[in-house]
């Protein structure tokens, strides 16, 4: 499969994450649907050239994207085997783990145990010595957060990553981990949470606001809101729609009268704008700078040369923000 070398960087923006040396693109690729053992290999191996092809040079897993569990890493793995990985060093490459991965007291959770023997099953199934960002992908209550702290630092200095992030960290408890970190010299540089314009949890919780205030990168997953802040639903539930095929993530009572009417403005706004309701909608994510990259899925090679398109228009008027904020019902 051909690669633009020449053309690959010139339509992406690079934003540096934190206040660390690494720059992320503004849109990075996310593996959690569509990379599992029941789909088409041919069709994962097209999206993420597409996506290099297009300056996505991020690739953002986790130890249990699938179905089943490991899948996604085992299929980016064949696919860096196939060809991609003669541009590691082109690559930024994440992965995660928090959440249950394996049978048993060791195979979820924050503790050393955990997190290291995760890593090292991670890098087995994609092949590589080491991963670029590792994230703990949730806070584990029943776990010191000192040793989760001193596990993440651990593997850094071990080598196996080259920087450390964490998911779905609020505010709080973003500020205790960091400066643990801080205390370590450990390489900490993002924070990985749900953010679009159905979710503002991020802004109200106080995190995008600390983060930018403190030097800590953002990366936000769910910008679409599961493919619903796209016009795939204007007209109600399509049969091949996410909702139908699949239901664990997006349930058909996400799509009430209420949500539907908001679609619907901000399809006619996104219009307006010469932009799609998805690109219209990961600008918006990235309309004051202080989120570093946004994470998108896709299903097919175009969803992702769409959502690059958005680079193009990423500025909003005043009166486009206040109507945006009526449509949500804010104000």
């Amino acid at each position: 499969m051909y690669i633009a070398d020449d053309k690959r960087y010139e339509a992406m923006q690079y934003n540096r994450c934190g206040q660390s040396g690494l720059k992320l693109p503004a849109v990075s690729f996310g593996l959690w649907h569509n990379f599992g053992s029941n789909a088409s290999f041919d069709n994962m191996q097209a999206m993420c050239y597409t996506a290099f092809d297009n300056g996505i040079t991020h690739f953002d897993l986790a130890n249990n994207y699938g179905p089943v569990y490991g899948a996604a890493e085992e299929n980016f793995g064949h696919i860096l085997e196939k060809g991609l990985g003669i541009y590691r060093d082109e690559l930024v490459i994440s992965t995660k783990a928090g959440y249950d991965m394996w049978k048993g007291p060791y195979g979820d959770g924050g503790s050393r145990k955990y997190l290291v023997a995760s890593l090292d099953q991670s890098l087995k199934r994609m092949g590589l010595d080491y991963v670029d960002i590792y994230y703990h992908h949730r806070p584990d209550y029943n776990t010191p957060v000192e040793e989760t702290a001193r596990a993440l630092d651990a593997i850094v200095r071990s080598g196996k990553a080259l920087y450390i992030g964490i998911s779905n960290y609020n505010k709080e408890e973003t500020i205790t981990i960091a400066s643990l970190f801080q205390q370590m010299g450990t390489p900490f540089i993002i924070n990985q949470r749900k953010y679009s314009l159905f979710d503002k949890t991020i802004e109200k919780d106080g995190l995008k606001d600390y983060a930018a205030s403190n030097g800590i990168g953002i990366i936000t997953f769910c910008p679409l809101a599961q493919g619903l802040l796209t016009d795939r639903y204007v007209n109600g539930i399509p049969e091949d729609s996410r909702i139908r095929t699949d239901g664990r993530f997006l349930k058909e009572d996400a799509l009430n009268t209420d949500t539907i009417r908001k679609i619907r403005g901000l399809n006619e706004l996104a219009k307006e704008r010469g932009q799609s309701l998805a690109q219209m909608a990961l600008a918006w994510i990235l309309r004051d700078g202080d989120i570093t990259s946004v994470l998108i899925g896709a299903s097919k090679p175009a969803q992702i040369i769409d959502n690059v398109g958005m680079l193009s228009k990423q500025k909003f008027s005043d009166e486009e923000l206040h109507k945006i904020e009526q449509i949500c019902g804010i104000l």
